[in-house]
């Protein structure tokens, strides 16, 4: 008697020894780089930010008043490489290992449909990650380049540096309470509404050829150790110059952007979204950002914009995704994030 086939479900995922075997080194991998890089810092930096209400002093504090300039933008990057230098490191490294350590086949059955659910359990697999936007982006493109759907991927990318648990709680003893709840709000519709759309919006345009469901398992000639080099060479060429340069330019017309602006209106929320979500800074910057420029004057409206946007996007982490997502969804993921830091600026200027 034959048996009816149902050829539209997803086909079980056999884990073989080796199979088994490469994921257990890539969760050693990351737990011990998340580790090192940080948890062990994070957790002693939340007894300084309880302590003594700070985590110290503002990466822009040393922007010059005389505009765009060459020493601007090497001062910046020297002091923004300084703090993301070994998070990138990680961010590419786990960004390369997911391409060869994780079967294809399993993480499309987890993560790989264009329903809510994948986009779920990517936002949430994103909050031990704790990374900033651009050191979470090359793992983001390592999840798409294995059949990872976008929403899953965008929640992850997206998650890592709005939801972080850590900076949670560096908030809510640097700032308040009140800023901490404005963030986890918006950034939980970011993270998992935003996704979710961008994903169901991607539906619509072609997907590459190379990010279709794999219908068998690929034979690889190569050890896994060579088609990783591959991969880390790839992935080092198609990230390092684009976040070098976009870092560069940022950083010399960083006073350019960041006018103080002394009051709470309409016109400096618009600005401060729109920089905000352009500019690139490292993990829980903005916390002393906004510190710093509430004590100068600036409006709770301005800051509550700065609060979502700029940790989310940034120039260089769209730059890094390019060739990993259709040009359409980054472009309305970054329109998403302008108006969620609007909408937190408007009601910020009112409850904070």
């Amino acid at each position: 008697m034959n048996r009816s086939i149902d050829h539209h479900s997803t086909p079980r995922f056999p884990w073989s020894k080796k199979s088994l075997l490469l994921a257990f080194l890539f969760i050693i991998v990351a737990v011990i780089g998340l580790s090192y890089v940080k948890w062990w810092p994070y957790y002693h930096k939340a007894f300084t930010a309880a302590d003594k209400h700070s985590i110290g002093g503002s990466i822009l504090a040393g922007a010059s008043s005389d505009g765009p300039s060459w020493a601007s933008a090497l001062d910046y990057a020297a002091a923004y490489f300084k703090s993301v230098w070994k998070a990138a490191v990680l961010g590419i490294l786990l960004g390369s290992l997911i391409q060869v350590l994780l079967p294809a086949q399993w993480l499309y059955k987890v993560l790989g449909k264009a329903g809510f659910k994948s986009t779920l359990i990517g936002g949430v697999a994103s909050l031990p990650g704790m990374m900033c936007t651009c050191c979470a982006a090359p793992v983001a493109a390592g999840m798409r380049k294995r059949h990872v759907s976008i929403g899953a991927s965008l929640a992850f990318w997206l998650g890592n540096p709005i939801l972080n648990p850590a900076t949670l709680i560096f908030m809510t003893f640097v700032l308040s309470w009140k800023f901490t709840l404005l963030r986890v709000v918006f950034g939980i519709v970011l993270t998992f509404g935003v996704s979710y759309l961008a994903n169901r919006f991607a539906s619509k345009t072609e997907v590459p050829q190379e990010l279709e469901p794999p219908v068998e398992a690929p034979v690889h000639t190569q050890p896994w150790f060579t088609r990783w080099m591959r991969s880390l060479f790839s992935m080092i060429i198609s990230v390092v110059p684009a976040y070098v340069i976009a870092v560069l330019l940022l950083g010399a017309f960083q006073s350019s952007l960041f006018p103080v602006w002394v009051n709470g209106g309409i016109a400096a929320i618009l600005v401060f979204a729109l920089v905000g979500t352009l500019f690139v800074i490292p993990t829980a910057a903005e916390i002393p950002i906004i510190q710093s420029f509430l004590t100068l004057g600036m409006g709770t409206g301005p800051a509550a914009a700065l609060l979502l946007t700029l940790p989310s996007v940034s120039l260089p982490s769209i730059l890094i995704l390019g060739r990993a997502f259709p040009k359409k969804v980054l472009l309305f993921v970054s329109l998403s994030v302008v108006v969620v830091g609007i909408v937190s600026g408007i009601i910020g200027s009112w409850v904070l």
